[in-house]
């Protein structure tokens, strides 16, 4: 492994997270193998990972059926399933959660979509789900909408380390990095110790070029064909630009003084939605140091096997990635309306994946009934 493409990319400074959780993974030794062989440091889940493991596999069965008979209901039998793996999780991953002094080895665990665009909710869900779990290598992820923002600097506040999610857009992840910033500051004038807080800032990526490219292939110009698959790593490096200028900004330095890590950058949604794309086309051209990729496996075996790890990839080129999004401006294409659509289309995602995954737990209760 000393010399294999996740070792390679974690020696440019990418911390490798595996983007998938379930019973199976961690009763086989699945997720233990991939920490031993491909490099995996961390662990994300999302309401769409959980409905998938749920319903693919009948592990959860016997659980399901001893709250069933306890007379559980079905949401809250959800987050039992929810809370179980990723304590299982991060009892996995509490080695490197102490190698690395609490920079890896995180389990995120989100809360309900249903809140997404409810402050308080959020608030009272994340803490409650924070003592649940009782880890501290977790971590409780939290949608960046509007009212997702307060919720943040909030959590934060109370010491509790959170990985942000659904950023698609510099100016949103500005207002991330705010909230991050005020929620330290927060808790360090409570008197915490703000060195135990940890947070990462998700944005995501392929689903920016997936929206951005079927807008170019209706112009059908070669001037637009060009630019396929250009504008999510453009967008992304702008992003780690302007993760860098306000991370070195007098307030970071000030708070950094007083034992403030960096709110890292954390590339989501890097699983190829063209075919026609290198499978690690989005972890290879994002590769920077101090940030994470979390991949599905498909993805990580793909990395592993083809390679093509090439350095840094981000720094040098913001230039560059500003004349691809001037291009697309040029050609008529919003950037902002492609990244504000795809805010509320995650959300709704989620939210359908959670009530599927509420109605498949419900209607397991009733046939073990």
């Amino acid at each position: 492994m000393s010399n294999s493409p996740t070792e390679q990319l974690s020696t440019v400074g990418v911390s490798i997270w595996l983007d998938d959780l379930s019973k199976d993974r961690l009763a086989t030794g699945s997720l233990k193998s991939l920490m031993d062989t491909h490099n995996v440091v961390g662990v994300t889940s999302n309401p769409t990972i959980f409905a998938s493991a749920v319903t693919g596999s009948d592990s959860y069965r016997q659980g399901i059926t001893e709250m069933a008979s306890a007379g559980v209901a079905a949401e809250e039998a959800v987050f039992e399933i929810m809370i179980s793996d990723v304590q299982g999780a991060c009892d996995l991953m509490r080695g490197v959660f102490e190698e690395t002094s609490g920079l890896d080895g995180r389990v995120s665990l989100e809360v309900s979509p249903l809140l997404a665009h409810d402050t308080a909710g959020t608030i009272a869900q994340a803490k409650e789900l924070w003592a649940r779990v009782d880890r501290p290598n977790l971590m409780i992820k939290i949608p960046a909408t509007l009212a997702g923002l307060p919720a943040i600097t909030e959590v934060l506040a109370a010491g509790i380390s959170v990985n942000v999610t659904l950023i698609f857009s510099l100016a949103r992840y500005s207002e991330v990095i705010d909230a991050y910033f005020a929620g330290v500051q927060k808790a360090l004038g409570a008197g915490l110790d703000i060195s135990q807080i940890r947070s990462v800032a998700s944005f995501f990526v392929s689903r920016v070029d997936s929206a951005n490219d079927s807008q170019l292939d209706a112009l059908g110009t070669p001037a637009a064909t060009s630019l396929r698959s250009q504008a999510a790593i453009a967008n992304a490096r702008l992003a780690y630009e302007l993760w860098d200028e306000r991370h070195s900004s007098n307030d970071a330095k000030t708070l950094a003084g007083s034992g403030m890590h960096p709110q890292r950058p954390l590339w989501a949604s890097t699983g190829v939605k063209d075919p026609s794309l290198p499978d690690a086309y989005y972890v290879t051209e994002l590769a920077a140091d101090n940030v994470v990729n979390t991949m599905p496996e498909k993805t990580l075996i793909a990395l592993a096997e083809q390679g093509g790890v090439d350095g840094d990839r981000v720094r040098g080129h913001y230039d560059s990635a500003r004349e691809t999004l001037r291009a697309l401006q040029e050609l008529g294409i919003s950037l902002d309306q492609v990244t504000d659509d795809l805010e509320s289309e995650g959300v709704e995602k989620f939210v359908q994946s959670w009530r599927e995954l509420l109605e498949s737990v419900a209607e397991a209760m009733k046939d073990s009934e």
